[in-house]
């Protein structure tokens, strides 16, 4: 699959060679979008084994998977924390490079104050858990997202297992918690007023929140909904879409293939015609 913009390894991705070496504030990453890209490249960005570069997901379904069973909302996150787990693991095992989840959307404040009492606490104790064998398994940990308005105790939480896994190069693992795409968009509009700065494509781009990685070459939504729910606005431009009627509890391995596999079915043109797509890899396009 053939993309543009995106850093171009021969070799099995790694971090190391393709998102370890993060851009300093207000730089210009070197995947900022095709405006930042003279002249244009195609790029393939699947891995070896076909699996997309970078996957996002929306993890939709833990409450309607616990009111089946007639269960408490908080058990089907509970639930929905394991089917992670596995996730990423499977993930790093297929060589995908970047892993994004929406964990905590903006909108979520609006849910029972109960509910989201219940997954601050599960987030605490999913830290304390977790990190430990992420960082063993070579995972390095990104908390996307506005943390202004979160308690001490869960910045705190976040911060130290950014720091924990901060040497890690195996699999980047963004989890999108207080996140909101228009949010990341103005947020990234507000960094350039104040600096002064143009607002360009490719200044923007690189003052978004995700910044430190290429865009989401898959993203999935589990749960049967078909929208994006203000996720990644600015970085779905270009994405494959891909949803699942499975319910996030439920999204196991061959789920996760089976996306992978519809991905690797689509040809990404990015306005471009087949008979440019087919032109070999790094053709300048006139």
């Amino acid at each position: 699959m053939p993309c543009l913009g995106r850093p171009c390894a021969t070799a099995a991705p790694t971090l190391a060679t393709s998102c370890a070496a993060l851009p300093p504030e207000g730089a210009l990453a070197p995947w900022g979008g095709p405006a930042a890209l003279e002249p244009f490249l195609i790029i393939p960005m699947t891995s070896p084994s076909g699996a997309p570069h970078h996957i996002a997901i929306v993890m939709d379904g833990n409450g309607r998977w616990a009111s089946k069973r007639f269960l408490p909302r908080i058990a089907g996150h509970k639930q929905g924390i394991d089917a992670l787990r596995h996730c990423v693991r499977a993930c790093a095992n297929r060589g995908v490079v970047v892993l994004t989840v929406f964990a905590f959307s903006s909108e979520n404040w609006n849910r029972p104050q109960e509910e989201v009492s219940g997954l601050m606490d599960l987030l605490i104790i999913a830290l304390s858990r977790e990190v430990p064998q992420l960082r063993s398994d070579g995972v390095r940990l990104h908390f996307v997202g506005d943390r202004a308005v979160l308690s001490e105790r869960v910045r705190a939480g976040l911060a130290q297992a950014e720091a924990a896994t901060a040497d890690n190069t195996r699999l980047i693992f963004n989890v999108c918690f207080n996140y909101g795409g228009r949010w990341d968009i103005a947020q990234a509009a507000a960094k350039l007023a104040a600096r002064g700065e143009a607002v360009t494509e490719a200044a923007l781009g690189a003052a978004m929140a995700l910044a430190h990685v290429p865009d989401p070459d898959l993203i999935i939504r589990t749960g049967g909904e078909q929208r994006l729910s203000n996720f990644l606005l600015w970085q779905a431009a270009y994405s494959e879409l891909f949803f699942s009627d499975r319910l996030w509890p439920e999204f196991d391995e061959a789920a996760l293939d089976q996306a992978i596999a519809a991905y690797s079915q689509r040809e990404r043109r990015f306005g471009r015609t087949s008979a440019q797509i087919a032109s070999p890899v790094g053709q300048k396009i006139a």
